[in-house]
C-alpha cells in the first residue's frame, strides 16, 4: 500500500459511531444527545431515549422546531422485553415538514415518565388517557386523573394482564345503562 491510498491515522474519529439522520434539523438535534440512539422505521425518524433523559430531549425537539406533540400513547410488552412498558410520544414540525417520533420505556412495579405538558401543553389529554388505560404515572402532569374510566374504577384495562369479564361500565355523565 502506497502512501497515497494509506488510511489516515486519524480515520477513527472520520468513523460514526452511531447512525445520524440525514436531515440536518434531526442531525443537529440528535449530536448532542449521545445516549439517544436514530432509528429509521418505515420511512419514519424515531428517537430511542432513555427514561432519564426524556424531558431534555424533548425540550431540545421543541427548540428544533418541533411546534406540536400530536399524540403519547403506550405499548404493554408485558413478557417480552425486560422493561415493560413504551412510552410512544409523536411530534410534528411543520416549518421543516418533519415528523419524529420519540420513545422511552418504563419499568414493571412503577411506570413512570417526565411529562410533556410543560413543553406540549396538548399532550395533556394524551397522557391522562395513558395513565387511564395502562397506569403510566407522568410526572410533573398538572391533572393527572382518569379521563375515560369512573373514577372509582379498579385497574387499567389496557393492561395485558387486566382481567376481560363482562361487567358493565357506567361513563361519567352518561345515561344509565338498563
Amino acid at each position: 500500500m502506497t502512501d497515497e491510498t494509506a488510511a489516515p491515522e486519524n480515520e477513527q474519529d472520520e468513523i460514526v459511531d452511531r447512525p445520524l439522520p440525514e436531515n440536518q434539523v434531526l442531525r443537529s438535534l440528535f449530536e448532542p444527545f449521545e445516549d439517544v440512539p436514530w432509528r429509521s422505521s418505515l420511512g419514519q425518524d424515531v428517537a430511542l431515549v432513555p427514561n432519564e433523559r426524556w424531558l431534555d430531549f424533548a425540550g431540545a425537539a421543541r427548540e428544533a422546531g418541533f411546534e406540536v406533540c400530536v399524540d403519547v400513547t403506550a405499548v404493554d410488552w408485558m413478557r417480552q422485553r425486560p422493561d415493560r412498558f413504551e412510552i410512544v410520544a409523536n411530534l410534528l414540525s411543520m416549518q421543516h415538514r418533519l415528523r419524529l417520533r420519540m420513545t422511552t420505556t418504563a419499568s414493571r412495579q412503577d411506570p413512570q415518565v417526565a411529562s410533556l405538558v410543560p413543553i406540549w401543553p396538548g399532550a395533556n389529554f394524551a397522557e391522562r388517557e395513558v395513565y387511564d388505560m395502562f397506569g403510566i404515572t407522568f410526572d410533573g402532569h398538572p391533572d393527572l386523573t382518569r379521563i375515560l374510566m369512573p373514577d372509582e374504577w379498579e385497574g387499567h384495562p389496557l393492561r395485558k394482564d387486566f382481567g376481560v369479564g363482562a361487567v358493565p361500565v357506567q361513563f361519567k355523565e352518561s345515561h344509565k345503562v338498563s
